[in-house]
């Protein structure tokens, strides 16, 4: 796996309107064209991230970034 995914690379934002938390990283993180880094991030449940003080970014639904980290490790191996 070649991606720059650690729990540095998330950035916590306000939860959604179900309380549950969620976690913003950029399309770098996954690949070098943002198309081809969506494709990957909707594999494992992210979705675009539209914000102007964040631009480029995917958001995920999850309780920690490890939670991502993991299930991209066993997706993408």
């Amino acid at each position: 796996m070649n991606f720059l995914l650690d729990d540095s690379s998330f950035t916590k934002i306000k939860h959604d309107i179900n309380g549950n938390p969620r976690w913003v990283c950029h399309f770098l993180c996954f690949d070098f064209t943002y198309d081809n880094a969506l494709v990957k991030a909707r594999k494992l449940g992210g979705r675009k991230y539209h914000n102007k003080s964040y631009g480029g970014g995917i958001v995920f639904q999850a309780y920690s970034p490890s939670e991502i980290r993991e299930a991209a490790e066993r997706i993408f191996k």
